[in-house]
């Protein structure tokens, strides 16, 4: 039986169950997404050479321009103060930011789509904040030596190996042109080795992004599966999100309570009440020109039944036996409720009665 017991609480904190959409909710309040950090660098990558190829030409001018102040204006100066270091140095900073500002640029805007595609729109500071778990010797050696360790490892190989041989094939179908380089001008030198470049680069980013969307699928994975929830985690959570349920049953039970003490106040005010005569009690009351029809003010059947007419008895509140009245009004109408049409007349027999008794009393 010891056992039995044992296994059970085992299977019952074994996380098998998919995350709850409040656990989702939280994780992602913690910064914790499905977020692959190869598909946003890939997509950099991408964007700044795709950027160089189509505009690198538009950049030609603001270099050269970089270069001739440096080398034809600035270094010949014989005159330097400080004023003139400021102004070089602003001058310099201007020429840069012309050259460097588009392409970073593009890649700020590229790591943001990537991040966006992803896991939309999040702020959050959680992650910046002093995690001392983080910095558990013991969890540390784990992660060293886990799955997730031995997948990046296998990626960074794969990385490699790829790029290498994208890069080598690039090189070797345009080799006529590498080795022509010691016979071509500076200017064609430096114009082919930049093309080369952008092939390389595109080529890299496009192996990248081949290898990350292996890799989103893999953090997709692993996201999932960090985030699955024992039974006895979603009990939990229903528990705090819901509330114990012995609790709420408490509390349901003093509504219930305090009800039926409201509705037993009332039956002294009621004009009549209509009885079945032992399982059901309707307590009625009618104010002429309040009322456009008499209103039901307390209800009850068996013990609540027995319970109003008793209190009825010790407040000379008239009782009329009438069956069918009884049980129709019972399921048909709730406390407060005025009676139906189909009552009235059945209704209006009784309490003429009513008030004919209370005359002659």
């Amino acid at each position: 039986m010891f056992l039995l017991q044992v296994d059970l609480q085992f299977f019952a904190g074994e996380k098998t169950e998919k995350a709850t959409p409040k656990k989702r909710q939280d994780s992602r309040k913690k910064g914790q997404v499905l977020k692959s950090q190869d598909v946003t660098s890939a997509l950099v990558l991408f964007s700044v050479f795709l950027f160089l190829w189509f505009g690198a030409g538009f950049m030609r001018e603001p270099i050269f321009a970089f270069f001739y102040q440096t080398f034809q204006q600035y270094i010949l100066m014989e005159d330097l103060s400080v004023e003139t270091v400021m102004l070089i140095y602003s001058d310099l900073l201007k020429e840069m930011a012309i050259v460097v500002l588009p392409i970073m640029a593009i890649a700020v805007i590229a790591g943001i789509a990537g991040n966006f595609f992803q896991f939309g729109l999040l702020f959050t500071a959680e992650p910046l904040k002093l995690d001392l778990k983080k910095l558990d010797p013991i969890k540390g050696f784990k992660r060293i030596f886990s799955l997730r360790a031995i997948v990046e490892l296998l990626k960074s190989v794969l990385k490699i190996s790829l790029i290498g041989t994208v890069t080598f094939i690039i090189l070797w179908m345009n080799i006529d042109q590498v080795l022509a380089l010691s016979f071509k001008s500076p200017w064609d030198t430096l114009s082919t080795v930049a093309l080369l470049t952008v092939y390389m680069g595109l080529g890299a980013s496009i192996v990248l992004l081949g290898i990350s969307i292996l890799d989103y699928f893999y953090q997709k994975y692993d996201y999932e599966k960090n985030l699955k929830m024992s039974k006895q985690d979603i009990k939990d959570e229903h528990k705090n999100t819901e509330g114990d349920p012995m609790i709420k049953s408490r509390i349901k039970q003093r509504q219930r309570e305090m009800a039926m003490r409201r509705m037993m106040q009332e039956v002294p005010k009621a004009d009549v009440v209509i009885t079945n005569p032992t399982h059901y009690a309707i307590a009625l009351k009618y104010e002429d020109g309040k009322m456009d029809a008499p209103v039901v003010i307390a209800k009850g059947a068996d013990f609540v039944a027995q319970k109003i007419k008793l209190i009825a008895k010790e407040n000379d509140v008239v009782m009329v036996e009438n069956r069918d009245l009884a049980r129709g009004m019972y399921d048909q109408v709730e406390i407060g409720d005025r009676i139906p049409e189909e009552f009235f007349r059945a209704v209006a027999e009784v309490l003429a009665y009513v008030y004919r008794i209370k005359q002659k009393i």
